[in-house]
């Protein structure tokens, strides 16, 4: 027989204000997240590099997991992770086919290895678990500085690269003849995203990256294709997830994961839907007065 389940131990709102004041850092770093990838994702999308998010991932939670066992820290750690596995993929990968590659060669190696340090670890379990599915109270001060200053150099980065890594991201070929150096805007990008890979991974683990840095963006582009409202929607979608998640998790039991992705995924359903019905409506037929009108407008 199956046992129910008591809901009354999975959701606790009864100290709900008080958690919320000790838990500053936290909704910090979550809407910190939600901005760096919402803003990051756009350029994944249109570079069409999801699966090197993945592959970023698991290097930076091997990294994290070899700064808890060495005792050096785990955010540093997962930046130094990230940052060698963006390169890795950066100047081996140039093409789609050799990027995949390399990727899908990384991505085992460095989950094998993170297994390995947490395996050896001797500290509370809690942070092993933490740095796959992501927590919520581990956020202290000198973590929340680290998270500030990495989100501002992924922030500047983009500010000063934006418009010729767009011009990159959409043509290659043609940004290349027009003198933009995309080799170079390629490792910069990467660089870039192994940052916010790093900063991803403290707040929602290494297996759920891609629902704050992929998934926002992919939303924002079923309902628009604006080089202006991508953005800014795809940034409003992952403060969305990221804070929100945050919120639910914090009168739960339940570790923040669920709330994040389940959230991305909900506002990614809607802006699917939302898509299906415009091209329903576009490419209905039009009754013979308006298309007659039309025609006489055109004629």
């Amino acid at each position: 027989m199956i046992a129910a389940v008591d809901w009354s131990q999975v959701f606790n709102f009864a100290d709900y204000g008080e958690l919320i004041v000790l838990l500053r850092n936290s909704i910090i770093a979550g809407a910190l997240l939600g901005l760096v990838g919402g803003l990051i994702g756009v350029f994944v999308m249109s570079r069409d590099m999801a699966f090197a998010v993945h592959g970023i991932s698991e290097l930076s939670f091997a990294g994290a997991s070899a700064g808890l066992l060495l005792g050096v820290g785990v955010v540093q750690g997962s930046i130094i992770g990230s940052l060698i596995a963006a390169l890795l993929i950066g100047l081996l990968g140039a093409r789609a086919r050799e990027r995949n590659s390399i990727t899908a060669v990384l991505m085992p190696f460095g989950l094998g290895l993170g297994i390995l340090c947490l395996a050896l670890y001797p500290g509370r379990s809690a942070n092993k678990f933490g740095l796959l599915t992501g927590q919520i109270v581990a956020i202290d001060d000198p973590q929340i500085g680290w998270l500030i200053a990495v989100t501002l150099v992924v922030l500047i980065g983009l500010a000063v690269v934006w418009r010729p890594l767009m011009f990159a991201s959409v043509d290659a070929d043609v940004a290349t003849a027009r003198g933009v150096p995309v080799r170079g805007l390629s490792i910069v990008f990467m660089l870039l995203l192994g940052l916010s890979v790093a900063v991803s991974v403290q707040i929602v683990g290494a297996l759920l990256v891609l629902s704050i840095l992929v998934t926002p963006a992919a939303a924002a582009l079923k309902v628009s294709a604006s080089p202006l409202v991508v953005p800014l929607l795809s940034v409003a979608f992952g403060v969305t997830a990221m804070v929100g998640g945050i919120l639910l998790a914090l009168g739960s039991s339940v570790p923040i994961s669920p709330y994040v992705t389940t959230i991305s995924f909900a506002i990614y359903a809607a802006c699917r839907a939302i898509a299906a019905v415009r091209t329903r409506r576009s490419s209905a037929p039009r009754p013979a007065p308006v298309r007659e009108a039309q025609e006489g407008a055109l004629a």
